[in-house]
């Protein structure tokens, strides 16, 4: 049996495994199965140039190979790059975009050394699946290093149109070196379409059919795997947690107000002020609601190091004190805003007690706080779920309260809907939800991803063709960084031949 490899910005290492949080749910099950390795940085951040130092530790039968970031890395890389860059981007928010071509060169040259490290790790029959934002040169950085392994490669933010993926200067190549991988999967097939047209307009692909391009030569195998939840576990958790210290003391701190929660990070895709927006027109329009129902927000801090999101955090601590401002009397108040994390258990017995659950994000790839949401109520007296049109799982969960999060009316609407529908309708609309996410779940996503990886791939050898290498060798720049150049118009992916014909 293959071994598998997965890589990803940061390695969720034991025994915390919090900070890839779904994506270690998903994935431990088969890599267990197969024997496994997960690569990618250790989260640790350092003054010197690391070069391709790594560290490798193995726990329960799998392999965790670690690298370090400099500290010029970090904030090129990730800060600038990653986060102020290809997050708003690919999320068709261009403009909050902030771009500079030294920060796309040093995203490329941690790219590059972490193939540089990794590749030496491989075994013959090794899959490699990459996942997400951070590693799009990653694909055609492993091929031009000899790397012949079946390559997927997983998105799990939404992808933008081309005309918005214009606006970064980059993008276009960083197209093209995704091609370099054998599959390509999405959350949703709009996210797919979007790919395959960027795919024709950046890299000279065609497509042969829904789910195959053509790109010089070679089929690369598209394929839409929603990411799921542990439908019956969470549901487990969430009743257990419903009735723990802290659960009873949000309960009694009610006082029999309805409750509406909302559980994110702290990002501008998250439609944070547009709820709040929606939070004051509810109750100007709908005054009989004050003192009868109350909005917990949890927006965990990120991303502390990115202008964009100490300015969201300033913003939103204005506007939550002004909306209290306004409509607060002595003994209560329209919003509890929390910012920092909360644990998931705890989440969970929060999610139980809920009237509302707000899940609004202006644009996402799924939204797996959606499902958990569903999956914590009470069959017998459900919540109700106010979901964005633009959230992934709006294309599964369409039982929901479906909303456009750019409408304040309409979000305001749906949430005196929510907080006013009879019972009977909320049984109906929660058994609806819980029919499609209950059968489903993260080790059958995984499952179903690598099956396919290994039919798009045919198991078949591949070639380098002569000058591939040298065309991507690291070249050194004047600041001492090894780059991939050059890297407005890297080599095309002309170094890989057609592999044996899809079924």
């Amino acid at each position: 049996m293959n071994r598998l490899v997965v890589v990803s910005n940061r390695v969720p290492l034991p025994p915390g495994r919090t900070q890839a949080g779904g994506l270690a749910v998903a994935l431990d099950g088969l890599m267990e199965q197969r024997g496994g390795l997960w690569f990618g940085w250790s989260g640790a951040v350092v003054a010197t140039d690391p070069g391709c130092r790594v560290t490798v530790r193995q726990e329960t039968g799998i392999d965790y190979a670690t690298i370090d970031l400099s500290e010029e890395e970090y904030a090129s890389y990730y800060n600038n790059f990653s986060n102020a860059v290809l997050w708003p981007l690919l999320h068709t928010m261009p403009e909050l975009m902030s771009f500079d071509r030294r920060d796309a060169e040093v995203y490329r040259a941690v790219n590059a050394r972490m193939a540089a490290t990794l590749q030496p790790l491989l075994r013959a029959d090794d899959l490699v699946w990459l996942h997400d934002f951070h590693l799009l040169p990653l694909p055609a950085a492993l091929r031009a290093l000899g790397v012949t392994h079946p390559i997927g490669f997983f998105l799990h933010v939404p992808f933008a149109s081309p005309d918005v993926l214009a606006a970064a200067p980059a993008m276009a190549s960083l197209v093209r070196d995704v091609l370099a991988a054998d599959l390509i999967g999405f959350q949703t097939e709009n996210d797919l379409n979007n790919f395959a047209a960027a795919a024709e307009a950046f890299a000279d692909a065609t497509r042969l059919a829904a789910n195959v391009v053509m790109v010089n030569g070679r089929r690369v195998r598209l394929g839409v795997f929603p990411v799921e939840i542990e439908a019956h576990g969470f549901a487990e958790i969430a009743a257990r947690s419903a009735t723990n210290g802290a659960a009873e003391r949000l309960r009694a701190s009610l006082r029999g107000q309805d409750l509406i929660l909302g559980v994110e990070r702290l990002d501008p895709t998250k439609g944070l002020l547009q709820r709040l927006a929606a939070l004051r027109r509810l109750l100007e329009q709908h005054p009989a609601w004050v003192r009868r129902a109350t909005l917990l927000q949890i927006a965990a801090e990120s991303r502390k190091d990115v202008g964009l999101y100490r300015t969201l955090r300033a913003t939103l601590d204005r506007e939550a004190g002004r909306l209290n401002g306004d409509f607060a009397e002595p003994d209560w108040q329209p919003l509890r805003l929390v910012s920092r994390a909360v644990d998931r258990t705890l989440i969970a017995g929060y999610m139980r007690l809920a009237r509302v659950g707000l899940v609004t994000p202006l644009r996402d790839g799924m939204n797996l706080v959606a499902k958990e949401f569903v999956a914590a109520q009470d069959p017998a007296d459900p919540g109700v779920l106010v979901l964005s049109r633009f959230a992934g799982a709006a294309q599964q969960l369409d039982a929901a309260l479906l909303i456009n999060p750019h409408d304040t009316d309409a979000l305001a609407e749906a949430m005196l809907r929510a907080l006013t529908m009879p019972l009977a309708e909320r049984q109906e609309r929660w058994e609806a939800l819980w029919a499609t996410i209950e059968r489903r779940s993260p080790l059958a996503w995984g499952r179903a991803f690598v099956a396919t990886l290994l039919r798009a791939a045919a198991i078949g050898p591949v070639s380098v063709r002569p000058g591939a290498l040298a065309a991507a060798r690291p070249a050194a720049t004047p600041r001492g960084r090894a780059l991939m150049l050059p890297e407005h118009e890297p080599p095309r992916a002309q170094f890989l031949p057609e592999r044996a014909k899809l079924n």
